[in-house]
């Protein structure tokens, strides 16, 4: 933990509205720029005018908060904001305060003003006496802090960090055109870490296929297996592949061909397969399964917001082996992706499902149609054309397969 000793300074009154970009980071990466809409953007310079109604608080809103290691936007803005994806707002607190985004980091306080039947959120205490030119002046101090600290992420980004490099959805034709592990040495049956294996790009029955190797082709590929079929709850559609990861491969030698003399002592043509080293194993690989290119690395932020458009959609798997139910920190997917305007960042309400059942009191015993009630929000972290994954991040009962979302 390294000693960090602050200089005597003069620092403009800090509040907490454009530190909410810092909690956006994510990794190592926190430097990076984030992403702010121009509406987002009008919205926090309209409340950092005058702050938020005092109704739009949290109930039980804090009169102070000392951020610490393991915080997330989303929580801080649990604690303030009826709404925690309503980040513009808690931005939008202190819209004047803190200059430089990257500089909110553990132990700092955050204090809650009413006044007038608005709140404002600073990093100065309510009644600090500023100077003429409104500086407040700090005393020298000493503070431990991890470097891993300095960024606080949006949402638990441990709980999506294996969706980024793993999930995949593909579809139909680039799964049959994907190359496959067609062999391996000495017959073995299961291959892992360090293991040798042969692969092929070009094969009869998938048309388009391009042999390994070829130029302007990656070395390092993902492979997969199991793709299973994503179908829309509602009509049965398949929507995409949702590709199962075990691994990674890389390329040492390219697909060819040789001539070799027959049986009948005529020269005739064979295949050489190319070959790949195993260099990662999350599950032992065997022939059959694929191989797909290795994605640039993402390094995205989470802007948790409404959608702008109208959403409403289902749940279409429960990501894991198996699991039928979600409950908080699981990961959904849902069938609603880019061509219908979901974004990284966008918020959902999970609804119950309508119920019926029968009038006890009367004795003619009706059919009751139960509206189907809020149970819940999720956050959409990575798109895909047609489906989604999305991080529940509140539930009240288990959500499902087939439970309807909605904007929240």
């Amino acid at each position: 933990m390294p000693l960090n000793r602050r200089p005597s300074v003069s620092l403009r009154p800090l509040a907490f509205a454009t530190a909410a970009l810092a909690l956006l980071a994510t990794g190592n990466s926190w430097s990076q720029n984030f992403p702010i809409t121009p509406g987002q953007r009008s919205t926090a310079q309209q409340v950092a005018q005058a702050g938020v109604p005092i109704s739009e608080l949290a109930p039980n809103a804090p009169d102070q908060y000392t951020i610490k290691r393991g915080d997330t936007l989303w929580a801080i803005s649990s604690l303030f904001l009826k709404s925690p994806w309503r980040w513009p707002e808690l931005w939008g607190m202190n819209l004047e305060s803190i200059r430089n985004p990257h500089l909110i980091y553990p132990g700092q306080i955050l204090y809650l003003i009413r006044n007038n039947g608005r709140a404002t959120l600073s990093t100065v205490p309510p009644g600090a006496v500023a100077d003429s030119s409104g500086t407040i002046k700090v005393s020298p101090r000493t503070r431990y802090s991890s470097l891993a600290e300095s960024a606080i992420p949006p949402v638990d980004l441990q709980a999506i960090e294996a969706f980024l490099t793993e999930a995949l959805i593909v579809d139909e034709a680039t799964l049959s055109r994907a190359p496959r592990i067609v062999a391996t040495p000495e017959n073995r049956v299961l291959l892992t870490k360090g293991d040798r294996a042969y692969a092929r790009g070009q094969y009869s029955g998938a048309p388009g296929g391009v042999p390994l190797g070829s130029a302007g082709q990656p070395s390092d590929f993902r492979v997969f297996r199991n793709a299973v079929p994503l179908k829309d709850p509602s009509t049965g559609a398949v929507l995409g592949y949702e590709a199962q990861y075990v691994g990674k491969a890389q390329l040492q030698r390219g697909e060819g061909q040789t001539t070799v003399q027959g049986a009948d002592g005529k020269a005739q043509t064979e295949i050489v397969p190319a070959t790949i080293d195993i260099v990662a194993a999350k599950e032992e690989m065997r022939i059959g399964d694929r191989l797909l290119p290795e994605p640039p690395r993402d390094f995205s932020s989470y802007v948790p917001s409404a959608p702008v458009n109208a959403q409403t959609g289902q749940i279409v798997s429960v990501y894991g082996n198996g699991v039928t139910y979600a409950g908080q920190n699981q990961v959904v997917t849902i069938n609603r992706g880019t061509a219908h305007g979901l974004q990284r960042g966008h918020v959902l309400a999970l609804l119950r499902d309508s119920n019926r059942v029968a009038d006890k009191t009367d004795a003619a015993r009706p059919m009751l149609s139960l509206p189907g009630e809020r149970n819940g929000l999720m956050m959409v972290f990575r798109t895909f054309d047609q489906v989604s994954y999305a991080l529940v991040l509140q539930v009240a009962d288990a959500a499902k397969v087939g439970d309807r979302f909605v904007n929240p």
